[in-house]
């Protein structure tokens, strides 16, 4: 699991059938690298969340059907970042 933060949604209008009609996310990790990711929570621009990578990341999701290999996990309520 990695802490990232949400920069903003990510809007597709085609896209394969493996994702469904899940909301998708951009996050930047501690690198300041940009990923996509799947977002069964509801997380906002600005929300710090908790994320799930790889295969785990399909079992994150209400689904293990969707395709993906980043899923967020949960919302973070309370974190101070060190850095």
């Amino acid at each position: 699991m990695e802490i990232m933060q949400v920069m903003g949604k990510l809007i597709c209008t085609q896209r394969v059938e493996g994702l469904g009609h899940m909301h998708l996310r951009i996050l930047r990790n501690n690198k300041g690298k940009q990923l996509v990711a799947v977002d069964p929570v509801g997380a906002r621009e600005g929300n710090w969340v908790f994320t799930a990578s790889g295969s785990a990341a399909r079992f994150a999701c209400s689904n293990p059907a969707i395709q993906t290999d980043l899923t967020i996990g949960g919302i973070i309520d309370y974190w101070t970042p060190d850095g």
